[in-house]
């Protein structure tokens, strides 16, 4: 992954202000819909049954999150990416809290069906999917992301989606290609929603690609604007509640001199 490379992503999301479709949990809606916004690109939180298989092929992107999983969402998430596959829509699934939770774990694995362009998760959601066992506390991940890189290659290798788990250390791999990065800052974990907010953000460079031969590098740079972002963040709050207000003004004001100088990548063999 040349810097270069990712600096196009971000200029592409902001020149291109894509419209990302969240079908997201309850809990993090507003600050998922901050965080796109200071990214400079378009959220859209239509959840009706109704309504979501007319909107999803009007979207560049589509980001499923589990997190508030009950009946009538699942009616509206399989309505939303069975519209989304028809338009060549891609989407991203955040499978939170699978592995625990049988009843979304089953319908997690249903949706690896769908054929998602991108499967974002925490290390136990990760091995869950791809069908190890893995013990998670709630959205919480009780497995390092170094110890799941077999499993998140295998997962990618078995749904043809580029996978990220993401952790102390963040990888992504298409199962063919990985690239492991380093940057973030604990605080990311004190604010309810950074993780989810981060899946829509995959979304939105996924949904400024021109094709899919793009999806892992744009992947890529989603992360890694995440985690710079945060990291710089805490460099300017100390504490949960102002390092929210920070991360959303790094995301917004991240520049390609931030990117050069705070980048810790490097691709695995």
């Amino acid at each position: 992954m040349l810097t270069a490379n990712l600096h196009s992503h971000v200029a592409r999301v902001r020149e291109s202000t894509p419209l990302v479709h969240c079908l997201t949990n309850l809990v993090v809606t507003n600050f998922t819909a901050n965080v796109l916004l200071a990214l400079g690109t378009a959220p859209a939180m239509v959840v009706a049954r109704e309504e979501v298989a007319q909107f999803a092929p009007i979207a560049d992107a589509l980001s499923v999150n589990l997190g508030t999983l009950d009946v009538p969402q699942t009616r509206a998430i399989r309505a939303a990416v069975e519209a989304a596959n028809v338009a060549n829509t891609p989407w991203i699934l955040d499978p939170v809290a699978v592995g625990p939770l049988a009843f979304r774990t089953e319908f997690a694995f249903d949706l690896l069906d769908a054929k998602p362009a991108v499967i974002r998760g925490n290390a136990s959601e990760i091995i869950s999917l791809s069908g190890g066992t893995a013990s998670g506390r709630g959205v919480d991940s009780t497995a390092a992301t170094d110890a799941t890189l077999d499993a998140t290659q295998v997962l990618a290798l078995k749904t043809q989606a580029v996978v990220a788990v993401t952790g102390a250390t963040d990888y992504v791999t298409d199962g063919r290609r990985t690239v492991a990065l380093s940057n973030g800052s604990p605080l990311m974990t004190r604010v309810t929603g950074v993780g989810c907010a981060l899946s829509a953000t995959v979304a939105a460079f996924v949904g400024a690609c021109a094709s899919r031969d793009a999806w892992f590098d744009a992947t890529v740079a989603a992360i890694a604007c995440s985690a710079i972002a945060g990291e710089l963040a805490a460099r300017d709050a100390a504490l949960p509640g102002s390092f929210a207000v920070a991360y959303l003004d790094r995301l917004a004001s991240l520049g390609a001199d931030d990117i050069d100088k705070t980048l810790v990548l490097r691709e695995i063999a």
